[in-house]
């Protein structure tokens, strides 16, 4: 029906808002805006919130995209018989929201890029063995918080594995990258989904499926991508200074060929540093593999058994 751009905000219902501020400050996020019952944090490339808390029981509650045109939200209104309304949360811009299958509030918005972006270090110049570019100068950086670029992409943990995938593909238009099987190919366990713009490169996936027997829907992780390596350990080693709880990393992915880092926030929620993605568009060939305790990592620190829990 329509193809989603990209990613715009993850939303949670988080129980202290101020503790779930002074965590992502840690982890890269700057604050934007916060009430007594809302927070509304921000990467340093501008645009929608990228992080959204409402106050109340721990729980992930759901994801706003970006469409192209304010005739994309026109035509999903219709589809739905649901309104495109002015998007008084951010103060500009147009939105409609849905339900998906699992019961996660979809927010698609056009317009509404609310906060400047801020400056950031230039990525830092690598000397390889076959590419020898930083002549007469130094790499020195600072431990510190990460430079959060973006939000790059969510993992859904899904009960309706047939029908959320069918709401992502044909609704709003993404197309698969790369796919893990159990036991037989027929049994697909999790789909990595990029937006399907054409012939135009995007990052290897946006949302991804994740179906592992979970009781109930909700995030598995969300992800923002940093500046470069070097931001990305350097701000690994920033919250291990603050003794924040570390989950697994730092590692490359198999699909998608990020490098990443995983910590958990004060609720135990997942998210996730990373770096060095993949790019592809709608013609790259895509893979369909067996789910194995070696897919998930290139190379990393061994498995936390709860990592997929």
């Amino acid at each position: 029906m329509i193809a989603i751009r990209d990613i715009a905000y993850v939303r949670y219902q988080v129980p202290d808002l101020n503790a779930q501020a002074a965590f992502l400050s840690d982890f890269g996020l700057l604050h934007h805006a916060q009430t007594a019952t809302s927070l509304h944090m921000a990467t340093y490339a501008g645009g929608y919130p990228a992080y959204i808390a409402e106050q109340g029981p721990n729980k992930a509650l759901g994801v706003g995209y970006r469409v192209a045109s304010l005739e994309d939200l026109q035509r999903v209104a219709a589809h739905f018989d649901v309104p495109v309304l002015a998007n008084e949360e951010l103060g500009a811009g147009w939105s409609v929201t849905l339900r998906d299958p699992d019961g996660s509030r979809v927010d698609l918005l056009f317009g509404g890029d609310v906060i400047r972006p801020l400056p950031v270090r230039a990525a830092l110049q690598l000397n390889t063995a076959d590419k020898r570019q930083r002549v007469g100068t130094t790499n020195r950086v600072q431990v510190r918080a990460s430079h959060v670029v973006r939000l790059g992409h969510v993992v859904l943990k899904t009960v309706d594995y047939r029908a959320m995938f069918a709401f992502y593909h044909d609704l709003l238009g993404l197309r698969v990258s790369d796919s893990y099987f159990a036991e037989s190919p027929e049994n697909t366990v999790a789909a990595f989904m990029h937006c399907g713009l054409g012939e135009h490169y995007t990052d290897h996936h946006t949302v991804a499926l994740l179906n592992l027997g979970a009781l109930e829907p909700g995030f598995d992780h969300c992800a923002f991508e940093v500046v470069d390596w070097d931001d990305l350990a350097t701000g690994s080693q920033h919250l291990a200074q603050l003794q924040h709880r570390h989950s697994w990393g730092i590692g490359r992915h198999v699909q998608g060929s990020q490098v990443f880092d995983y910590w958990l926030d004060p609720n135990g929620n997942k998210i996730e540093h990373w770096t060095d993605g993949d790019l592809v568009n709608d013609a790259t060939p895509v893979t369909h593999e067996p789910l194995s305790p070696d897919a998930l990592s290139q190379w990393a620190p061994p498995l936390n058994p709860e990592f997929l829990a």
